[in-house]
């Protein structure tokens, strides 16, 4: 056996955690019945902009979730531009959550790229100083040297992908070890809960939609102090449980009625007669951006099979139109009703 995949990170599993665990089961469970509408209907770009504003608000970042929007659609946004910055390169991360892979360190490496690029200059590399974790201005962890980054990181992939630890903990232990360990100059706490969800979302794809960053912006000092007291007492099982509890309440607070809401598709619906081509839909929504109304509105209501192509086989051609499917219809009818 590999020596590295031997590496244990010290954790208890106690009572709460087991019950949680079974808890969010349940709740994925119900969630995951309504999956099929819910990717089509469910705001998988309002939770992200959601997952976005929760994440940098952590961080400091003042922007707000109608601005991170307005950013996403291309507009122009009055703000400090560092801010603006950390905005696109957190979309240009989510829009690549799908190609991911948990277990790979180059693909964390990245994401670190993409995620700070132009932010410092370390970005998508280990940091080469040290490094302390705030709290404010309080300093509540002091992050190993530098030089030992590399190897402490492979232990922690390794284990990651020997475990058979449960994703629900498996993901939170990564995470606590993520953030003690502190690997970049800046971008930790992102890049941590950003591999949480991906590691979750490899258990059920509806973790890449379900906001567990606007729960824990909420609780932003139990997120800081769960860190602490795991770290006094050499054991996550505190943090865990504490991210445990923002899961648990971030799932079952994602009832059928927020699959309701005007998402850039169902508007799509909504003005979708007979049949229609690429450039009737676009004119008649209000859009110029060819780029935004393909990536945010035809993509998803094709993928969530609420239209369809009248020339399926020709998806290029220049005759292609556009109509609904008989799932759309359906939504159509009981968003009037």
């Amino acid at each position: 056996m590999n020596k590295r995949s031997t590496y244990q990170p010290p954790y208890t599993i106690t009572a709460a955690i087991v019950n949680l665990v079974a808890e969010i089961s349940e709740a994925v469970g119900r969630l995951t019945v309504l999956s099929d509408q819910a990717r089509a209907l469910r705001l998988r770009r309002i939770n992200r902009i959601r997952t976005i504003h929760g994440s940098l608000a952590i961080e400091g970042n003042t922007l707000s979730e109608s601005q991170i929007t307005a950013i996403m659609e291309g507009k122009r946004v009055v703000a400090p531009p560092r801010e603006v910055q950390e905005v696109k390169n957190a979309l240009a991360v989510y829009d690549r959550f799908d190609t991911w892979v948990p277990e790979a360190e180059k693909d964390l490496l990245e994401a670190h790229r993409l995620l700070m690029a132009g932010l410092i200059d370390e970005a998508g590399m280990y940091r080469s100083g040290g490094v302390g974790v705030m709290a404010g201005r309080q300093v509540i962890h002091l992050a190993p040297p530098a030089d030992r980054i590399p190897h402490l990181m492979a232990d922690l992939f390794a284990w990651l992908a020997a475990t058979d630890a449960h994703p629900l903990i498996a993901s939170s232990v990564f995470h606590y070890e993520f953030e003690f360990i502190h690997p970049f100059a800046d971008g930790n706490g992102r890049i941590g809960r950003l591999w949480q969800s991906l590691i979750l979302a490899s258990w059920n794809p509806l973790f890449a939609d379900i906001p567990v960053e606007s729960l824990i912006f909420e609780y932003q000092a139990e997120y800081y102090q769960a860190l602490k007291e795991s770290t006094d007492q050499a054991d996550s099982a505190f943090f865990i449980a504490f991210m445990l509890r923002m899961i648990l309440d971030t799932v079952t607070a994602s009832t059928p009625e927020v699959a309701l809401e005007v998402t850039p598709e169902v508007r799509l619906l909504s003005v979708l007669a007979g049949e229609m081509t690429r450039q009737q839909l676009k004119e008649t929504l209000g859009l110029k951006d060819d780029e935004h109304f393909r990536k945010a509105y035809l993509l998803p209501a094709l993928d969530a099979g609420l239209i369809e192509m009248t020339i399926p086989d020709k998806p290029r051609s220049s005759k292609q139109k556009y109509r609904l499917t008989d799932k759309g219809r359906q939504l159509v009818a009981r968003s009037v009703g």
